[in-house]
């Protein structure tokens, strides 16, 4: 009894499936072709809605890093459209740059606040030896007072500018696009794709298995 209870839902299954089979069977061949026209049109206008959508957005995040707005919110803007519609590949296959995302006035400004904190850092590690050779009796300007100050300077690792270093991520970016989304294209292009099976079936079933009286 129980092994009855669990195959009724999969009999209802079948019965279904057979039913909506029995349907389809009943169009046209001229109503799948029209469908799938109609389909294949709109899935190609949304996936380049999709792709302009992107673009304006892409470059909100380049006006947004030149004019020193909020970076962060247009790359959140961009990055959340990308991964939920399809056809929006950040890369625009010209360049050949990877990431595509190459936020270079944010890099200048994350070098030059980070040059500033190292210079600042270094005087106060100037200003910090020069305290304490006068500490130990080199109050007076010469060879001894500048070599305690050069020792003093290389023990406590004074750091150049010039080895500045900008971690990657803060200012270059790639969002990966889905191969399908649930949106007007990605539904679309699914539709097309059924009307075309459905239409090829419905051709070779007239071909094979329809005999001509």
């Amino acid at each position: 009894m129980p092994d009855a209870y669990c195959l009724f839902p999969f009999a209802v299954m079948i019965m279904l499936m057979k039913e909506i089979a029995a349907k389809l069977a009943e169009i046209s061949v001229r109503a799948w072709l029209v469908l799938f026209l109609i389909s294949s049109l709109v899935c190609i206008v949304a996936l380049r809605h999709n792709n302009q959508q992107m673009v304006k957005l892409r470059d909100a995040v380049y006006a947004a890093d030149k004019n020193g707005g909020d970076v962060n919110a247009a790359l959140n803007n961009l990055s959340h459209y990308v991964y939920a519609h399809m056809n929006t590949n950040l890369s625009d296959g010209t360049s050949g740059i990877y990431p595509p995302i190459q936020l270079q006035y944010t890099y200048q400004r994350l070098l030059q606040a980070q040059a500033g904190k190292l210079q600042e850092d270094n005087q106060k590690v100037y200003s910090a030896a020069q305290n304490y050779c006068r500490s130990i009796g080199q109050s007076v300007w010469g060879l001894s007072t500048i070599t305690c100050i050069q020792n003093f300077v290389v023990n406590h690792g004074v750091k150049s500018t010039a080895n500045v270093n900008i971690p990657q991520g803060l200012y270059e970016f790639n969002f990966a696009s889905p191969a399908w989304s649930p949106d007007l294209a990605g539904w679309s292009l699914l539709v097309s794709f059924i009307s075309l099976v459905a239409l090829l079936a419905k051709l070779a079933h007239r071909k094979y298995f329809t005999h001509k009286k």
